[in-house]
């Protein structure tokens, strides 16, 4: 059976997939799957630019590879969230094939579809890896080389470009009289390296061949898992079976008050109440020294930087006791970091849960994961862009300060959700 890129990547993004992704993404099923059927042949589109070009075929390898032996195998392992990595990763190999024309693709794709620019984003970072990765998958499979790649590229071009809804107007975007360009282009490469190598581009062509007559699907069975996994994952982003229920041994736990995720350091004694104003006019009602005022100061000041050690504590978020489940005070905060989010782009959280030493430390950690990602999902369910959420994660007593017999004013200190700015 012939092996068709093109009709590989629609039976994985199928109607399955497009029903759930609307769902998360708050758009009509029918605008995601139009959507879904300009993305693919885009982004191959992409790919078959980048192989025609002397300059960039060489770096397509290397790309491809990576794609097909990192991403994807880590997504079971992402513990319910929704796969940030790979949304990230797909950002960068958008940038790679389209450099600053990306986001005028992005842009093209959610007027064409009828969708929001941060789904169609979101659609579009998904697809780039998916790519990448059959691809990838198909030439280990075959063994093939550099050169048997762009074989097997240019054996798919006709359809591809031939898929590419007009209404795009994507040569208009590339800077191209038409996306013929592109084939005939990719066309001359393969005739150029027969042309230098003699018999090389008879051994590309008896490659392309060969992946049409003879092909492994057990790799396609993979990439369908996979997807799998992305479906359940967009479906629970939607705040399905987010109410967890715990033992009842808890380290967060008191006897009279709901349990608080609060600061390193203790709260200002008087509770003074300010505005903090966003980049993009929004006003924030917010407690001075709080979350919301410590983190805006520093992402303004153009002195500092994301890491892995600039953390920032929620001060006014709170759980139901001994549980996952957010009160409804609490979710006035997480609102407020959905705006900070919004009105800069370019940062990049991650979400830290955090328990004190008293109790099972299996325990503590599983709340505090639990806990952690009820506040990512909650971020997620206001539509903030995936690529801006690089996960959460539950520490724990891993660094709880306070000994487990210490009185609880100073446990409290150690029972916390922190936001992480890795990139500002």
């Amino acid at each position: 059976m012939a092996f068709d890129l093109l009709d590989t990547l629609k039976n994985v993004f199928n109607n399955e997939f497009s029903n759930k992704a609307a769902a998360s993404l708050g758009e009509s099923e029918s605008n995601v799957q139009k959507a879904i059927g300009g993305i693919i042949p885009t982004v191959l589109t992409g790919l078959l630019n980048k192989a025609g070009s002397p300059g960039d075929a060489g770096s397509l390898a290397g790309l491809v590879k990576e794609a097909a032996s990192g991403d994807f195998s880590r997504l079971g392992s992402l513990a319910g969230a929704i796969p940030a990595e790979l949304l990230a990763k797909g950002s960068e190999i958008l940038k790679s094939l389209f450099g600053s024309k990306a986001a005028d693709i992005t842009g093209a794709i959610a007027s064409y579809a009828g969708i929001k620019t941060t789904s169609a984003e979101t659609l579009l970072q998904s697809a780039a890896p998916a790519s990448l990765g059959i691809i990838g998958q198909q030439a280990a499979s075959q063994n093939l080389s550099a050169s048997g790649l762009i074989g097997l590229l240019n054996s798919q071009k006709d359809k591809i470009l031939a898929a590419v809804p007009s209404g795009l107007g994507l040569a208009s975007i590339l800077g191209l009289g038409s996306l013929g360009d592109i084939g005939k282009k990719l066309g001359s490469m393969v005739s150029g390296i027969s042309g230098i190598g003699g018999t090389a581009g008879k051994a590309i062509a008896s490659e392309g061949k060969a992946v049409e007559s003879a092909v492994s699907y057990r790799w396609l069975w993979m990439l369908i898992v996979l997807l799998a996994i992305i479906l359940l994952l967009w479906y629970f982003m939607k705040g399905c079976n987010n109410q967890h229920t715990m033992a009842p041994v808890d380290s967060v736990q008191t006897s009279h008050m709901e349990d608080s995720a609060i600061s390193h350091v203790s709260p200002p004694v008087s509770r003074e109440s300010i505005k903090v104003m966003l980049p993009d006019g929004v006003e924030l009602a917010a407690y001075k020294g709080g979350i919301e005022d410590q983190l805006v100061s520093f992402l303004k000041d153009p002195s500092t930087q994301g890491g892995k050690d600039k953390w920032f504590d929620f001060d006014n978020l709170n759980f139901k006791t001994g549980s996952a489940e957010l009160t409804e005070d609490s979710k006035v905060q997480v609102q407020n970091l959905v705006a900070i989010l919004n009105a800069f782009p370019k940062l990049k959280i991650k979400i830290g849960g955090y328990t004190d030493a008293r109790g099972d430390s299996t325990l503590n950690r599983k709340l505090s994961q639990e806990r952690a990602d009820a506040v990512h999902s909650a971020l997620q369910a206001h539509h903030v862009k995936p690529v801006q959420l690089l996960g959460a994660e539950g520490y724990g007593s891993q660094f709880a300060k306070a000994a487990a017999d210490a009185p609880d004013e100073e446990r409290v200190k150690d029972r916390r959700i922190s936001v992480g700015v890795r990139e500002k």
